[in-house]
């Protein structure tokens, strides 16, 4: 029977759920990541973890919530498993683009478009590595 680990492992194909970044193109180690952090009340089962890279994970932190800086509110963190990728970003080349508040809020706070995180999806996106391929 396979462990909760290797479950949530499969289930992200390796790869981080927030900006996609997969276990091969970083020598940093991606992490089991508590969507809702357990100092919250969040709970240890599949529903509540996600395979997050480790900047995204440090970034994000027990934080559930950020301030949308466009309009001032305060706005909840993309969800991996209530919330589908495609419906909050869109990749515009290397960058993450929002197309929601909850995008815009994600991308600010997990740092995500940070210019060194850039460069390295561009030069990984050069090489045909990225973004990954989904079925």
């Amino acid at each position: 029977m396979p462990s909760l680990r290797e479950l949530v492992w499969e289930r992200a194909r390796g790869c981080c759920e927030c900006c996609q970044l997969p276990q091969s193109l970083t020598i940093l180690p991606h992490e089991l990541d508590h969507i809702v952090a357990q100092q919250h009340h969040g709970p240890t089962d599949l529903e509540n973890l996600c395979l997050a890279c480790a900047l995204c994970n440090a970034h994000k932190g027990p934080n559930l919530t950020g301030m949308d800086l466009e309009s001032s509110q305060i706005v909840r963190l993309f969800h991996p498993r209530r919330d589908r990728w495609s419906e909050h970003f869109r990749w515009n080349g290397a960058a993450l683009e929002a197309l929601t508040d909850v995008g815009r809020v994600t991308i600010e706070v997990l740092l995500i478009n940070d210019p060194a995180r850039v460069a390295v999806r561009a030069m990984s996106m050069q090489a045909g590595l990225f973004p990954p391929i989904r079925g």
